[in-house]
């Protein structure tokens, strides 16, 4: 069975002003309306029977879908910035406007799993525990590809030295400098090296730094705005 990954960027919805246009977020003060109509939108564009999205909060907490998606207007997953799944057609969806989605699979096995990881969540452990789940439902991590979705870069992402070392000593390979100078930190880097010390070794990114991007929303570039969504599922019409 074929695995499908995509990242939308902000075109083609009908959220207005601040989260225009393809906001993907009911956290954000959006339009209710406009965020269930870019929902469905995305379900029906990518041929999903549903799709999951959660409500994350920057923790590792991981859900397991094993049934049928959630009806489109049922509630987030509470408290939750994981999810993995073995069933055809349901998307699983984290959103970002800065974090890294980070999108999973196994082919092999069936198993797929996306994870939303910011700084805290990403420095928590989120991609480990999430691949931990996937094993649970039958992958191997020597079978896993994974996406690092678009993301502030290094070269952007400056924070103060103290939480530049301690993040870079719960996530090696994280830490560094902006172009500026200044302390930086690249969570993609830090990912990467986890999953190869894990022995992930299908590890791709995308280039794509939010801040730079205007067709990426960016919440250290506008603060009020909206969120992109990295969206994998398995497509059963390749099985």
């Amino acid at each position: 069975m074929r695995v499908r990954k995509v990242v939308t960027t902000r075109a083609g919805g009908r959220s207005a002003g601040a989260f225009r246009s393809f906001n993907l977020s009911r956290g954000v003060g959006d339009d209710p309306s406009a965020v269930a109509a870019n929902r469905g939108r995305l379900v029906r564009e990518l041929g999903l029977s549903g799709a999951v999205f959660l409500q994350q909060v920057h923790g590792t907490r991981v859900e397991t879908v094993r049934g049928p998606a959630p009806d489109p207007g049922a509630p987030d997953v509470a408290e939750t910035d994981a999810v993995v799944t073995a069933e055809p057609g349901i998307g699983l969806a984290v959103l970002a406007a800065d974090c890294v989605p980070v999108l999973l699979s196994d082919p092999r096995a069936g198993v797929i799993g996306a994870a939303h990881a910011g700084r805290v969540g990403a420095a928590a452990g989120v991609v480990p525990a999430t691949l931990r789940a996937m094993v649970d439902l039958g992958a191997r991590v020597e079978d896993v590809e994974v996406l690092l979705g678009p993301a502030v870069c290094g070269g952007c992402y400056e924070v103060p030295a103290e939480m530049r070392d301690e993040v870079g000593a719960a996530l090696p390979g994280s830490g560094g400098r902006t172009r500026r100078g200044t302390p930086g930190l690249d969570i993609r880097a830090g990912l990467h090296r986890q999953l190869d010390v894990i022995g992930v070794r299908g590890v791709a990114r995308d280039p794509r730094c939010t801040m730079e991007d205007p067709d990426l929303f960016s919440h250290r570039r506008e603060r009020s705005t909206g969120r992109q969504a990295g969206v994998v599922w398995l497509d059963p019409s390749d099985g």
